[in-house]
This record gives C-alpha cells, sequence and structure tokens, in this order.
C-alpha cells in the first residue's frame, strides 16, 4: 500500500473524510456535497500524526531548499508547526486576514528569519486560502518553493489558480485515491461512487441536480 492509499484509509477510518451520497453536507459556501474532510481529526491520533509528520516533511522536501514553513490558518497551522519540528526550521502562519486588535499582524511570528518558505495547508479544494497565503508572503518580499497538503479534491480549477501566482502543489492523497480505497473497505457501494465521481467531475452541476 503505498503513501496515498494508506493515508486515505486512515481518513476514512477516523472518519475525517465522511461520504454521504444520498444526504449531502452543505459547505460553508452553501454548495452541497456528498464529501466532508476535516483533516484536524488527524491530529488526535499519534499513530496517524506521526505518519503524516514523516510523509508530509519528506513531500516538502522533494520541493529542494526552503529555510521556513508557513502555515495556513487555520487547519494548516498545526500540520506546519509537525514538519518544522520534524525539519528544524522556523515556523511562521498566515491569517486569512489581519488581527483587528494589538499589532494587527496577518503574518504570525518572525518571518524575517527565513527567506524561502514551504506553505503547508490541509486540504486543496479551489486552492484560494493557500493562494491568499503565498500572495501575503510574497508582498513580505519572501519566496515560496511550493505548498504542501494532506488531501486534494483534485478540481481542475485548483490546478489553474495556484499557476496564477505561480506556485505548485503537492499532496499525500488525493480525491481518486479515496474513492478507491472507500469501496474496497466497503465504506460505499459501486454506485455511490459512480454518484461520488459525478460530483468530482461537476460539483456545482450535480449539487444543482440534487436540489431539484
Amino acid at each position: 500500500m503505498n503513501t496515498a492509499q494508506k493515508l486515505a484509509k486512515y481518513l476514512l477510518e477516523i472518519q475525517a473524510i465522511k461520504l454521504s451520497p444520498s444526504s449531502p453536507f452543505t459547505w460553508a459556501s452553501g454548495m452541497q456535497s456528498p464529501i466532508y474532510c476535516d483533516n484536524r481529526m488527524t491530529l488526535s491520533y499519534p499513530e496517524i500524526r506521526g505518519f503524516i509528520k514523516k510523509e508530509l516533511s519528506a513531500l516538502a522536501s522533494s520541493f529542494g531548499d526552503f529555510d521556513g514553513v508557513a502555515g495556513v490558518a487555520t487547519a494548516g497551522i498545526a500540520h506546519g508547526a509537525l514538519i518544522a519540528d520534524e525539519l528544524d526550521l522556523p515556523f511562521i502562519y498566515v491569517r486569512s486576514k489581519a488581527k483587528g486588535h494589538g499589532r494587527q499582524n496577518l503574518i504570525e511570528g518572525n518571518y524575517a528569519v527565513a527567506k524561502n518558505y514551504i506553505v503547508v495547508e490541509d486540504l486543496i479544494s479551489t486552492g484560494g486560502s493557500s493562494i491568499q497565503a503565498i500572495q501575503a508572503l510574497k508582498e513580505h518580499d519572501l519566496h515560496v518553493a511550493g505548498t504542501v497538503a494532506l488531501f486534494t479534491y483534485e478540481f481542475e480549477k485548483s490546478v489553474r489558480n495556484f499557476a496564477t501566482v505561480d506556485c505548485t502543489f503537492k499532496t499525500l492523497s488525493n480525491y481518486s485515491t479515496m474513492l478507491e480505497q472507500a469501496e474496497l473497505n466497503n465504506y460505499i457501494t459501486p454506485n455511490e461512487r459512480e454518484i461520488l465521481h459525478n460530483w468530482n467531475a461537476d460539483p456545482q452541476k450535480w449539487a444543482a441536480a440534487f436540489s431539484k
């Protein structure tokens, strides 16, 4: 079993990924979805947390030289700190917006201690939060070597969005591998896998059809 398969299996086992093709979840955006992913759940399981720490650090290192780690608030903070600890590097994190009080920081930590950062996120959907963090780092004259995350929905839009900031992202696992593991381990039926595949191909069209 490779890393992508093993992580997908872990995420399903601890219900960090929940699948509900017949009764969709409603995302913060208002869109209906048959999947909900909360990778923060992995932090409660030492074996899984250790596996992610090792594998995500190795994935980050595949980008070459960087001298700092930047987590994306809030879900990417813990995983970013784990990588920084594993690689013995400085750690900072980037807020979605500057604090409204105190020093009104957008970037927390001493970002001046490094010049070339790897960005850490928990989940890549369209890439919006990661790209916002990348732009914030660049506005502070910092270089971004790349972005790593635990999981991606494999939306084409995310690839296009990351291209706009000239940044590559890599993930430990992905939606198609998760579907394989879900069916293999009897979390879903073949028919439900088809429903989940159709959602992934066109989430807006799927949600519109479901709500009729």
